[in-house]
């Protein structure tokens, strides 16, 4: 199994990385620390998370040299109009100053002027949405920032073919990244062939689905972990890094962290098997914000 992918920039990125979205306030710290000492090299970070001050921490406490990272984090919907802003934000929290991914968290801008930092709202409780700014106006603006040094590549999150499209119109740079929602549940096969194709490379958030989830319980995806002696959620980080996928699973807990990383080398049938579970009427998206347009998800 590849234990890192080459993005369309040349440069490689860890197939498996930590993610850090959610985890409760307090135990990012150790996790990164955690997780930078055993085997991993890829984290996953993003302004909105709250605790990317920790993330800063667990970097310094790992004593990990900064050459030998891969380090992501997002530009937040009240920021694309101030980009480098949120980056510089970043940057101070991580103790960085470059990262080597910086993806486009949404692509649709909030009011950057609203009545809260991170989810501004309007008077009917709706999201407060700034459709003056683009998408394409957005990207222009991540473009900018290779310029600077300040990023080694640029990418968006949660972007159908449809905003791809339009991105690509105006782009004098590909994306080199979209991160979607991707597990059994929800394998967006047409998406990610729609990437794969335009040379994207794909990451997978909430690999094994939210807190709760039933795929940990899916009796289909339990036989192939017990084929394999192997934990269910060893065989769907697996399943994403054999369809040639980066993908990010969160966790605090120690056992779990050193689990994740060690990937199952899946066959053909047990891919294509796990590939098929969305059809047979199990499709659920776990995360779907009600942003208020149409994002182009079939499923959305």
């Amino acid at each position: 199994m590849s234990e890192s992918f080459k993005l369309n920039t040349g440069a490689y990125i860890p197939s498996v990385g930590l993610g850090t979205w959610q985890s409760a306030k307090g135990e990012v710290t150790a996790a990164v620390a955690f997780a930078l000492a055993h085997g991993y090299n890829h984290i996953d970070a993003a302004w909105c998370y709250g605790n990317e001050d920790e993330v800063g921490e667990g970097i310094r406490q790992s004593g990990r040299k900064r050459e030998e990272l891969f380090l992501t984090s997002k530009v937040w919907g009240t920021y694309h109009t101030k980009i480098e802003e949120n980056l510089n934000e970043t940057l101070r929290s991580l103790g960085t100053d470059y990262v080597d991914l910086y993806l486009v968290h949404w692509p649709i801008a909030l009011n950057p002027n609203g009545n809260h930092p991170v989810i501004p709202k309007t008077d009917s409780g709706a999201r407060d949405l700034y459709l003056q700014q683009t998408i394409e106006e957005t990207w222009k603006g991540m473009e900018a920032l290779l310029k600077m040094g300040k990023v080694k590549a640029i990418g968006v999150c949660n972007c159908s073919p449809s905003y791809l499209e339009r991105i690509l119109k105006v782009a004098t740079v590909v994306p080199a990244v979209n991160q979607i929602e991707l597990h059994p549940y929800l394998p967006q096969h047409s998406v990610v062939k729609y990437c794969q194709d335009k040379g994207i490379t794909v990451q997978a958030f909430s690999p094994l689905g939210s807190a709760g989830s039933p795929i940990l319980q899916d009796p289909e995806i339990i036989a192939i972990a017990e084929k394999h002696n192997a934990s269910v959620g060893q065989i769907l980080i697996s399943y994403q890094v054999a369809r040639g996928v980066v993908v990010l699973p969160k966790s605090v807990t120690p056992k779990r962290i050193e689990e994740n990383i060690k990937v199952v080398d899946l066959p053909k049938e047990d891919v294509e098997a796990l590939g098929k579970i969305a059809a047979s009427g199990k499709t659920q998206r776990f995360v779907k914000p009600d942003w208020g347009v149409d994002l182009g998800f079939e499923d959305w």
